[in-house]
């Protein structure tokens, strides 16, 4: 097991509350950072190398240095608490046992960026999880942490916590400040960028939760040290959602340049494939990145070992890699359908569409149909051909990379899995028809 930097200490009983997490650090890092100028603070961060933990990878410290600082106009940090990917609850996990270590990370995050009013924008299913960071914000204010003149370094900040409606979308940056500013939560046309034209038209970061967590050891480290954890340019540490087939299920939290096999069979971690079955496939980074067949997600192409990293399991570009993405990490056994479970992710992308762009709103649903069809048992040689033109007329064609995260699971299982496909089509009689979804929730399937 590697250095646990955002999961130390998860364990200890309180760890939620403000006494408990003081008692073990807490606070420390905020402390150090409002002694420091707020240049420095970012520089610690982009000598870390951190890179965004919502999904993209982009460089946090760059990002920062991108916002705009016109005279007299307020500047805002927005925590992007909305996770939504299928197959990603590690924000919540940390959010739910740590709330402190968000706040700690929002107040000297909001400090280095000059921001005085920052939003956490969680998602409204998570309601259980917003009552804790209310109570955990309310500490804070009370022990002078948030407010006026926190711990008489002359920095003021109100902190709030919004929720949303519970859609996909809103996990998009622009469609997140659009909700979080009380409209339809459609993703905005870029540029402007939310660092010049965000919330409220001002200036505006919106980093992920695990992002923001992120800078408290950065910070009580420093910038240097936090960049010699990892490899290459994938540094510090990164938490993993493992789910699907594994033995040992949860949020796991690696160094990063780990092999992707002592990741899935190491008794440290996933512990192997549940009741002795085969790896088949793996999705690695939540259902918007390409699938990967076991062979090619324990070696690259070149045959050398998949590293958990950014640059390891892109390698190959999308013919032989994927991303690691938001680190929601999917396995598939030998017993899997390839092609239910893209259904299943299709579905989801046509049914959280908001139907702004012809291309997502249309074309998620004649792939979601098409794929239908052919688990009804009344698919043709053809759809197959039909589904990887539709993603191709989709991908890169869309206002927000809905599109492309609806697109890029059809092309790549097609890549992959063509054989399955096929198999379904040559012989509807295997076929163990997906009715009963539709039974259950009284609808109709489409012919």
């Amino acid at each position: 097991m590697g250095k646990q930097l955002l999961l130390e200490n998860i364990n200890v009983q309180g760890i939620s509350t403000l006494e408990v997490y003081r008692a073990n650090g807490g606070y420390k890092a905020l402390e150090k950072a409002l002694k420091m100028q707020q240049s420095e603070v970012v520089d610690e961060v982009k000598k870390s190398g951190l890179r965004g933990r919502g999904g993209a990878g982009f460089p946090t410290g760059m990002k920062w240095g991108f916002i705009a600082k016109p005279e007299g106009v307020p500047r805002h940090l927005v925590c992007n608490a909305d996770e939504s990917e299928p197959g990603t609850f590690k924000d919540r996990f940390l959010m739910q046992n740590k709330p402190h270590m968000l706040i700690e990370g929002m107040i000297l995050s909001s400090y280095a960026l000059g921001a005085n009013v920052s939003y956490i924008y969680i998602r409204g299913e998570l309601l259980y999880v917003y009552h804790i960071l209310e109570k955990a914000i309310q500490e804070a204010y009370d022990a002078g942490l948030l407010g006026k003149n926190i711990l008489g370094s002359g920095f003021d900040l109100e902190l709030y916590v919004q929720c949303g409606a519970g859609a996909y979308i809103c996990g998009e940056e622009t469609a997140l400040i659009e909700s979080l500013e009380g409209k339809r939560g459609n993703p905005r046309i870029k540029p402007p960028f939310p660092a010049v034209s965000g919330v409220w038209g001002r200036p505006t970061v919106v980093n992920n939760v695990e992002t923001i967590a992120a800078t408290v050891p950065i910070i009580l480290m420093g910038g240097d040290e936090y960049a010699k954890i990892g490899i290459g340019k994938s540094t510090g540490t990164k938490l993993i959602s493992a789910c699907g087939h594994l033995a040992k299920p949860g949020v796991y939290e690696i160094e990063m340049g780990l092999s992707t096999e002592e990741f899935i069979y190491s008794e440290n971690y996933c512990g192997g494939i549940k009741n002795g079955k085969k790896l088949k496939a793996v999705v690695a980074g939540g259902s918007s990145v390409p699938i990967l067949p076991a062979e090619l997600f324990l070696k690259t192409a070149k045959g050398e070992p998949r590293l958990m990293s950014y640059e390891s399991l892109a390698d190959g570009g999308f013919a032989t890699g994927t991303m690691l993405g938001s680190g929601g990490f999917i396995v598939l056994d030998e017993t899997a359908s390839i092609v239910k479970n893209l259904w299943n992710f299709t579905r989801f992308y046509h049914h959280e569409s908001c139907g702004q762009c012809s291309p997502c709103r249309e074309g998620t649903g004649w792939m979601e149909k098409v794929l239908h069809r052919i688990l009804e048992g009344h698919g043709k040689q053809s759809d197959v051909d039909l589904l990887f033109d539709i993603q191709s007329k989709i991908d890169g064609k869309t206002i927000c990379p809905l599109g492309e995260a609806a697109s890029w699971p059809v092309a790549s299982a097609i890549r992959h899995f063509r054989a399955e496909f096929e198999e379904y089509v040559n012989h509807p009689e295997k076929i163990k028809d997906v009715k009963h979804y539709y039974n259950m929730r009284n609808l109709q399937p489409t012919a």
